[in-house]
């Protein structure tokens, strides 16, 4: 279908543009900006006027719980909220039922993508074989099925001396791995944060060394094997120096944040909400502040929604007892306007870290507003507002922001020039 998005000011953080222009899509690709193609005969017409368009927003980390579990998520579900997100390239997490560890998952995600999905799925396949941590999953088969980077998540490997072959072996085939580091000893039994929150309340806490502990070990072991590798997860002041001193020594290490751990602090669980249990956990004031500063100079160049639905009963339990994550991906862009708004940082830096960013941590064709490009685009207004839980199309309500009222208003999302999310 031939559109046409007139008056929008448009921002590409890849290019450096930001003007106010038509843009002309054509057979899912922009074919033109400014100016429009001779012979161009627009079927359907969009009023850009007052709105901003740039890339579809990418998300480099989020839960879709197909296959395995549908009682949370579904793809259908999981990508519709991220289109209402202005997402359109996602990467769909191992932590399926069976594991993303073999080409049939692979094919099954992918598949359902395609048939079902309102945005791009790029599936990260498990590190290991079941996530256990000790033997290799077929890692090069994997990437040939499809999947585009290979993380084992929180689950540590058997030993150091195991998780170095499985680098130098990743290495040797150029594959990237994705690091969520976490010292599985010292944070152990560990709900919160180590800090004056979990003390008062009686939480068991997780040290900052969990996180800087980890960081250091794969940070070394980067260095001696080679390997390409992404720091997915860093909610610490301390880790984000980590990573900045490596980047200067000439390690060519990336980073992303969760979104929520920009805007929340530890605070958050002094009323013992279930919906503020994370892992990671909520770290405190000072390390949100270094994690914003990070984000701001581009030490961390992506911010990820780290999007986990669960149903409502997986968060009816005591604290402890409930299960760790938070429903966001459809509030990727307004989160990002309030951080705007704050003064955190401008408009163009925050774009950046949803695009081209996390695009490039992770090698995806993503993240591009150009002649030439897919026609991902989101379209929103910088004025207007979002009511959180007013439209909600994830199966996961397990999200802190219900009820609030947030800047900016997703209107359009298109994904290869279709329409996939409308709001008027």
């Amino acid at each position: 279908m031939r559109i046409q998005i007139n008056g929008a000011r448009l921002i590409d953080p890849a290019s450096k543009m930001d003007q106010q222009a038509d843009i002309f899509i054509d057979d899912g690709k922009i074919v033109a900006i400014g100016d429009m193609p001779r012979g161009f005969v627009a079927e359907q017409m969009i009023d850009g006027n007052g709105l901003i368009a740039a890339p579809g927003l990418v998300d480099i980390s989020a839960s879709l719980r197909e296959p395995g579990y549908g009682r949370k998520g579904s793809i259908a579900s999981e990508t519709r909220a991220a289109a209402a997100g202005g997402v359109t390239s996602l990467c769909c997490t191992p932590h399926t039922k069976p594991i993303l560890d073999t080409p049939a998952v692979v094919d099954l995600i992918l598949d359902k993508a395609r048939d079902e999905g309102s945005a791009k799925v790029f599936p990260l396949g498990a590190f290991s074989q079941g996530l256990a941590g000790e033997q290799l999953a077929e890692l090069f088969t994997l990437r040939k099925a499809g999947c585009v980077a290979f993380s084992n998540g929180l689950t540590p490997f058997a030993s150091n001396r195991v998780l170095r072959r499985a680098l130098e072996y990743a290495a040797t085939f150029e594959l990237t791995i994705i690091f969520h580091p976490q010292d599985a000893d010292l944070a152990e039994g560990g709900i919160a944060h180590e800090g004056p929150v979990a003390t008062f309340r009686g939480l068991a806490g997780i040290p900052e060394t969990a996180e800087t502990v980890a960081l250091s070990r794969d940070l070394l072991l980067v260095e001696q094997t080679g390997v390409r590798a992404h720091f997915s997860q860093i909610t610490t002041a301390r880790g984000a120096r980590l990573i900045a001193k490596a980047q200067a020594r000439g390690l060519k290490v990336t980073a992303d944040v969760a979104m929520y751990q920009l805007i929340l602090t530890e605070d958050a669980l002094m009323d013992f909400s279930s919906f503020y249990h994370v892992l990671p956990p909520l770290r405190s004031l000072a390390d949100r502040e270094g994690l914003r500063e990070a984000v701001k100079s581009g030490v961390i160049s992506a911010i990820a929604s780290h999007h986990q639905p669960h149903e409502a009963d997986a968060k009816l339990d005591p604290f402890a007892a409930t299960e760790p994550g938070i429903s966001s991906i459809e509030l990727l862009l307004p989160l990002a306007m309030s951080l705007v708004e704050e003064g955190v940082f401008d408009l163009p830096t925050a774009l950046e870290r949803l695009t081209t960013g996390p695009a490039a941590a992770l090698k995806l064709k993503a993240g591009r507003l150009s002649v030439g490009a897919a026609a991902d685009i989101v379209l929103f207004d910088p004025q207007g507002q979002t009511v959180v839980g007013e439209n909600w199309f994830s199966k996961g309500t397990n999200c802190p922001f219900m009820g609030h009222v947030l800047p900016g208003a997703v209107r359009y999302t298109l994904l290869n020039g279709r329409i996939t999310h409308k709001n008027l």
